[in-house]
């Protein structure tokens, strides 16, 4: 069992104020790997106020040195994609290899498409030529505070913490309590790439204290939030006093509208896009919706798919998929894949129960449910877990309808060899990203939704931009 009851405060590791020990469970074996002490008032003051001290001579760095410490940072973490992804497979329960090519994997890519968007970014900028001497000036906002899930840790923790030093912020992590291994070996990277003391700095705890904290502090001039959207909100109220800025990547309900003419390929992809990562995705696509001519075909389809889907320990490597991430989670899905039971749904694969000749660990068995309606709870409410509701559809107005009756607007997914009826289809989609025919965001498009999704958009320059101000500056001399 690892022993990492330590927070990193102003360049170093410290004790906490007051020993809380959380165990961190492996999901795979249900036993402990390691044990973490959760933070109250005094380690986030103290967190803040390395923060608070370090912001002045951070902020009056050039962006070539804010630069050159990220591509640094780029290069450790590059050597300890080994050690990322074991904490992942164990924290959270990706599998081995996945934690490897997709969770740690995603860490590099965002750093890397952070480095590519900063090199361009221009810090003051033309308002345009009908004004010649009011400029638009960027600048960071100050303290900020970053609060991260657990079930893509690297990818949300890349996207926080590298923009908001790179704008100049200074800032305090608060990963989630339930996977916080990787965060630790994050924070190990970043020291040894030399970031200065108070630039970074990281305080386990839960979302009632720590994460509550953060939000109310005075000297938190933001909070990035990524979880789900009863906690975002809880986040927002907290914050409303402190008139700080907040920006949300919250829950999805993605719907995969699949119509008669899409490819042979679609909708096995959708389901293992589903599936993938055990469900635990905000953007997975975990409503179908499948136009009539070819319905039966594709309900055969997803069943086989769930049927052939492997689900075992994370330590194993293969290609398979493993279990969520706690106690807590697998018995809110059992619940739910019971609730799809008795509200009539037709399950066609998996169900209720551990995976046969499963007796330990969370794992949860690929279902998928037919003939759902979008008013049963298990096309509203977010599963977040391998569950599949598909939902047939008569024409592409009705598709639209289904698809946008939802509180939620992160990811809606198209299938269709027409082109045009793709492109009409996807500017009605409400949702903050809209991904055809299997093809993934280009590098730098900004991830985030709408309406209860939150509205934040992370990654590229807009991923830059939501971690500064701007300014608007008139009389500016172009000449100086």
């Amino acid at each position: 069992m690892l022993d990492k009851r330590k927070f990193y405060i102003d360049g170093a590791w410290v004790e906490p104020a007051a020993a809380r020990d959380l165990d961190v469970i492996d999901p795979s074996t249900e036993e402990t790997v390691a044990v973490i002490s959760l933070g109250d008032q005094a380690d986030t003051d103290a967190a803040v106020g390395a923060a608070k001290r370090a912001f002045p001579a951070w902020a009056a760095t050039s962006p070539a040195d804010r630069l050159a410490l990220v591509e640094k940072i780029l290069a450790v973490y590059q050597t300890r994609t080994d050690d990322m992804a074991w904490a992942i497979s164990r924290e959270m329960g990706a599998p081995i290899d996945m934690a490897l090519k997709s969770q740690a994997a995603s860490g590099t890519y965002h750093i890397s498409t952070f480095i590519d968007a900063f090199r361009d970014f221009q810090f003051v900028r033309p308002l345009g030529d009908h004004a010649p001497s009011t400029m638009v000036s960027w600048e960071p906002v100050g303290v900020v505070g970053l609060i991260t899930p657990w079930n893509w840790p690297m990818n949300q923790v890349t996207l926080k913490v590298i923009p908001a030093i790179l704008a100049g912020n200074t800032c305090v992590l608060k990963p989630s309590e339930i996977a916080p291994l990787s965060s630790i070996v994050f924070t190990e990277i970043l020291h040894e790439a030399g970031v200065p003391a108070g630039v970074f700095n990281l305080v386990h705890g839960d979302g009632p204290g720590v994460g509550t904290q953060l939000s109310t502090h005075d000297d938190v001039e933001m909070i990035s939030f990524t979880g789900s959207t009863r906690a975002g909100i809880a986040i927002t109220k907290a914050a409303a006093d402190s008139l700080k800025k907040v920006v949300l990547e919250l829950g999805g309900k993605g719907a995969n509208i699949v119509f008669a003419d899409a490819d042979d390929a679609a909708v096995a992809r959708g389901a293992k896009h589903c599936f993938n990562n055990t469900g635990q995705s905000c953007n997975a696509p975990t409503r179908m919706l499948v136009e009539r001519p070819v319905y039966d075909r594709a309900v055969e389809i997803a069943a086989k798919v769930a049927n052939e889907t492997v689900v075992a320990s994370a330590h194993t490597q293969g290609g398979h998929v493993g279990p969520v991430v706690s106690k807590a989670q697998w018995d809110k899905i059992q619940d739910l894949i019971q609730v799809g039971i008795d509200e009539g749904a037709r399950l066609v694969a998996g169900g209720t129960g551990l995976p046969e000749g499963v007796n330990r660990g969370y794992f949860v068995r690929p279902t998928v449910f037919a003939d759902v309606t979008n008013e049963m709870d298990i096309a509203r409410q977010e599963i977040f877990g391998p569950v599949l509701s598909i939902i047939p559809f008569d024409s592409e107005e009705d598709a639209v309808r289904i698809a946008n009756d939802t509180p939620y607007g992160l990811t809606n997914y198209v299938q269709s060899q027409d082109g045009a009826k793709r492109n009409r289809v996807a500017r009605q989609l409400q949702s903050g990203m809209v991904e055809m025919n299997g093809e993934s965001r280009g590098p730098g498009s900004a991830f985030g939704g709408v309406k209860k999704s939150g509205r934040a958009r992370e990654g590229g320059i807009m991923g830059l931009e939501e971690f500064m101000d701007s300014k608007s500056i008139s009389g500016w001399d172009r000449d100086a």
